[in-house]
């Protein structure tokens, strides 16, 4: 049986560009003719779907990578390279995808059939067919097809049930969830027996059906970080409904009002806005319980129910579903917080030194991806594609004076101040 794993790592790369063909049509007595070099394939991207059939991200714990496919180099007689092909990677419904390393999210990939392009695919070269002009007869010279750029990514599992059963450990969470539902969690006699989270289904009827999450048990101080139950305390955020389990038969003797009264400051110190939800508090174990303790539980009007025997267990449910009704009619998802894509990045102007400067940005970076860079047609395609994008204008604010060195990729030039003005 596969462990539950609702962290992971992810590292994506998109597939390598073909590069672009340098090349000439020879026909008869023509041996230079027109260039017809083709381009290159883009590389394959990586897109994350939601999928309900996934249960948690432990096809990552050991397999961190994933890449998209490399485009095909160009040839001639203008055929133009094959693109590569897409990775699709399924990830659980209520996945959260973070930059590793700033923390933002990006994604927030809530509910089934859910795509976003985690890394795009490198752009292949253009052959040298696309470069000519009038005063550009014969390009003897094509890009090279990009590198797959490549991101590590976090991803963190939200559980998206309607209804997260909260209560301490062994207070009969695993016990009602495998009574109504076909899930099997572990049940013994002692505490923190359910390591993960466990959902079942609960149906009703063919119409009426709703999801039930079992979290591991919590106790108090969990908020900071004791017992189990704090690595699962995420899990609760998605449920559109709470029913907290209090005990009444607690092994460690623990008054019922003093669990709910716990249960309820470790939810707030977590997320204030989960004691906003709906909720129902009920008492379990009711064939166990003290007499005295089930008729002051049973005065409150509160439900009292055994798992073990049935009793009240059809009438929770039944409530339980019309409360989860009542919140899905009136639960809106905004698009707007499903995915956030980050601004395209424009053209860049780093001081690395005196009088020395690094350009960065796809743009400049594209300009100068040639296959040869010494040729004179080369560098005046250079000289005309980067004076198009305005980077004189920027060297000249960034302080770049008259022979300053500047470098983009593994491409170096010196600076002329004119240029600029």
């Amino acid at each position: 049986m596969s462990a539950f794993v609702d962290e992971a790592q992810l590292n994506v790369r998109g597939g390598d560009g073909g590069a672009g063909c340098v090349s000439f049509r020879r026909e008869g007595p023509v041996v230079y003719g027109g260039p017809n070099g083709g381009d290159g394939g883009n590389g394959g991207a990586v897109w994350l779907i939601a999928d309900r059939n996934v249960a948690s991200l432990v096809a990552f714990r050991d397999h961190p990578h994933r890449r998209g496919e490399d485009g095909v180099s160009g040839m001639g007689k203008d055929l133009h390279g094959r693109r590569g092909k897409d990775l699709e990677v399924k990830v659980p419904e209520g996945t959260i995808v973070r930059d590793m390393y700033s923390g933002e999210v990006l994604a927030d990939l809530r509910t089934h059939g859910l795509r976003w392009q985690a890394i795009a695919g490198g752009l292949g070269g253009r052959g040298n067919a696309r470069f000519l002009s009038n005063k550009r007869r014969a390009p003897k010279f094509a890009e090279q097809g990009e590198h797959g750029p490549e991101r590590w990514l976090k991803l963190e599992l939200k559980l998206m049930a309607d209804v997260a059963l909260v209560g301490y450990p062994n207070a009969g969470k695993s016990t009602l969830i495998s009574a109504v539902s076909a899930a099997k969690p572990k049940i013994a006699n002692y505490p923190f027996t359910t390591l993960e989270p466990h959902l079942g289904v609960v149906r009703i009827d063919s119409a009426t059906e709703f999801v039930l999450a079992d979290i591991p048990g919590l106790i108090e101080g969990a908020s900071d970080g004791r017992g189990l139950g704090h690595q699962f305390l995420r899990h609760i955020e998605r449920a559109r409904v709470l029913c907290v389990l209090a005990d009444l038969v607690s092994m460690e003797g623990i008054d019922p009002e003093h669990q709910v009264e716990v249960l309820l400051r470790e939810l707030a110190a977590y997320r204030p806005e989960l004691l906003e939800r709906p909720r129902l508090i009920v008492g379990t174990k009711s064939d166990s319980a003290e007499p005295a303790v089930l008729e002051r539980w049973k005065a409150s009007g509160r439900h009292v129910i055994s798992a073990v025997t049935g009793a009240g267990v059809r009438e929770l449910v039944g409530e339980l579903a019309q409360i989860v009704q009542e919140a899905r009619a009136s639960y809106v998802i905004d698009d707007s917080e499903i995915t956030i894509r980050p601004e395209p990045e424009g053209t860049r102007v780093e001081k690395v030194g005196d009088n020395e400067f690094r350009l960065h940005g796809r743009s400049v970076e594209r300009a100068v991806a040639l296959n040869d860079v010494t040729s004179p047609d080369a560098l005046n395609y250079i000289d005309d594609r980067l004076t198009g994008l305005g980077v004189p204008r920027l060297l000249a604010r960034a302080g770049a004076q008259d022979g300053a060195t500047i470098h983009i990729k593994e491409f170096s030039f010196v600076y002329t101040a004119e240029v600029g003005r």
